[in-house]
């Protein structure tokens, strides 16, 4: 499967979309027996409505439906369907919070042509991501596009769009919808990438949105930033990411630096397997290995969607890592509060 490969050495990657593959694997941090039996009895039991109290039990999780989720999410599937050779672009919309408006459509063959036009389905996505995040917490996406590039490759993506490097895009295969559960894991994945690069943590440099293939340029960017870098600017300091990649990838960066100069595609997958294997104790899935992008990502999923864990391992204390912030710890109550009421 695809995975985006960010580093200072690949310009032409800059501006890729951070995709979540519907495929990731069996993963040994997923156990169904993750919750406490005192804790499922403790959620799942029968409680009169309760005002939004984040300390509420019955606020937390619905262990039912987010086991059902992450089991989902990181099950191997099946599909006869044969990859497409790239992704092709259907229709994108543009947003202005709740609403969608002015589809373009793309050229595409008569083959394409029902999911291109199957508005009903397209909106059915789009209510479903913005049931899960408050609309206050998604202002940064301008634009709403339907791809696909055949059955269980890439699901969904986020991107700067191409007019503001200020405002982003979601983007969801239409062939990988089916599954409510892998798309919910999704969807709260790709929101980790805008929560955590979004222009209040990630500043865009306009320089490298008006010259995406001058490496002279980004180049001078990325030795100016006194933060991590992650492509699209210069992380703030005390940003999300900037803290999470001080905290857990210094160590590690420099052999990570080694797997990701590897130019032909079979040694840097070869490499990346080697990497996670080394390091599985530090990630919540084995795709989180991929950079610190997809491991902020990957593990404010599992923030979301899984109890608080003890901290034995450095997987777990990725996931411990968003609770020293309120408004992330307020905001996991109002997503998993959503999640409950839309797959329950």
């Amino acid at each position: 499967m695809p995975r985006t490969r960010i580093f200072l050495s690949m310009i032409a990657l800059l501006f890729s979309s951070l995709a979540c593959a519907t495929l990731m694997g069996e993963d040994p941090y997923y156990d169904e027996t993750y919750y406490s039996d005192e804790e499922t009895e403790i959620l799942t039991e029968e409680a009169p409505p309760q005002e939004n109290d984040p300390g509420s039990p019955q606020s937390l999780t619905c262990p039912v439906v987010t086991d059902a989720i992450l089991e989902a999410a990181l099950t191997p599937g099946e599909s006869e369907t044969e990859e497409m050779d790239g992704e092709i672009y259907l229709v994108t919309y543009s947003v202005n919070g709740d609403e969608l408006f002015d589809p373009y459509y793309e050229d595409v063959s008569a083959d394409l042509e029902d999911e291109q036009m199957d508005e009903s389905a397209h909106r059915e996505i789009w209510d479903q991501f913005s049931s899960l995040i408050p609309a206050q917490h998604r202002s940064m996406i301008a634009e709403y596009s339907i791809f696909t590039d055949g059955a269980d490759n890439v699901l969904a993506a986020v991107a700067q769009t191409q007019s503001d490097p200020s405002t982003w895009s979601l983007q969801v295969d239409i062939a990988d919808i089916s599954d409510p559960y892998n798309l919910t894991f999704t969807l709260i994945h790709e929101y980790g990438h805008l929560l955590t690069l979004g222009p209040d943590q990630v500043p865009p440099s306009l320089a490298i949105f008006n010259n995406p293939e001058d490496e002279d340029i980004y180049f001078q960017e990325a030795s100016a930033c006194p933060n991590y870098f992650p492509g699209e600017g210069c992380a703030e300091a005390d940003s999300y990411i900037d803290d999470f990649y001080n905290e857990f990838w210094l160590d590690i960066s420099e052999e990570w630096n080694q797997v990701n100069l590897e130019e032909d595609d079979d040694a840097y997958y070869e490499a990346l397997d080697a990497f996670y294997a080394k390091y599985a104790d530090q990630f919540v899935t084995d795709y989180a290995a991929t950079n610190p992008e997809e491991d902020i990502a990957e593990s404010w999923t599992f923030f979301v969607l899984s109890p608080e864990p003890e901290g034995n391992t450095i997987a777990d204390q990725k996931i411990l890592f968003f609770y020293q912030y309120p408004e992330l710890v307020e905001l996991r109550t109002e997503i998993l509060k959503n999640v409950c009421v839309s797959l329950q």
